[in-house]
């Protein structure tokens, strides 16, 4: 069971979850987050927070004593919700030619408004819709960009940061475009980026540092663990253009 299997888990023991459970970090866990929050006098996050957790450790009506038994719990994630999302999608991939992914287009459905109207085959560059995705689904509070699909247009997303975090949002340029990813690590040339439409699938490519636009983190998420994230070039693929 994974951190997030236990945490749906816990919720709907608490009685604060009512979703699917599927181990998807979704809207209805953040409601619920914040449902259990209220009810025990927590700070209203949204997030799986310590304090959250341990109070979710407890059996439901238990007041905190000596004598509390405790559930034992994952230890807190060191990726952020949205990065966990994105790595659950690892391997979806775009049909090329005729027909398009149902996974991938229920990205845009879900989205809803001009981008379902819009997004009609994933021949289109999908890696801001990705984004918006893995964002929209975790964060419901978090404001997303006027054009979820324009990879530079998360220039304007959440806060900058001025060193990279783990899961912190990169933008990139490419030629005829932009690119937008999530932070995995670096090596001494390039940033390791888990991202949507890296080789026509989700998936974690290298990206040349030069290329680096802007870095990012969401206002409503979790705060972020500061320090770069050394790796090794070794078994991860070069991306120059992502299409």
């Amino acid at each position: 069971m994974n951190f997030d299997e236990w945490l749906i888990a816990r919720l709907r023991v608490h009685g604060a979850y009512g979703g699917a459970m599927d181990g998807v970090p979704g809207r209805e866990l953040h409601r619920a987050l914040e449902r259990f929050q209220a009810s025990e006098h927590l700070d209203l996050t949204g997030y799986a927070d310590q304090p959250t957790v341990n109070a979710l450790r407890k059996a439901p009506s238990a007041k905190a004593s000596a004598l509390t038994i405790y559930e034992k719990a994952p230890e807190l994630p060191v990726e952020p919700v949205w990065m966990r999302e994105a790595r659950r999608l690892i391997g979806v991939r775009e049909v090329v030619g005729k027909g398009s992914n149902a996974v991938i287009m229920g990205w845009a459905k879900r989205l809803g408004g001009w981008v379902a109207s819009f997004f009609k085959d994933d021949d289109i560059a999908w890696c801001g819709l990705f984004m918006a995705h893995v964002l929209g689904l975790t964060l419901p509070r978090e404001p997303l960009p006027a054009n979820p699909l324009g990879a530079l247009q998360y220039n304007k997303f959440g806060r900058q940061l001025a060193v990279p975090a783990l899961g912190a949002i990169m933008t990139f340029t490419r030629d005829g475009g932009g690119h937008v990813g999530l932070y995995v690590g670096e090596d001494k040339t390039h940033f390791h980026i888990l991202g949507g439409n890296q080789g026509n699938s989700v998936r974690i490519s290298r990206i040349e540092k030069d290329r680096l636009s802007d870095t990012r983190w969401p206002k409503t998420g979790e705060p972020e663990r500061p320090g770069r994230v050394l790796l090794t070039a070794a078994g991860v693929p070069a991306s120059s253009n992502e299409r």
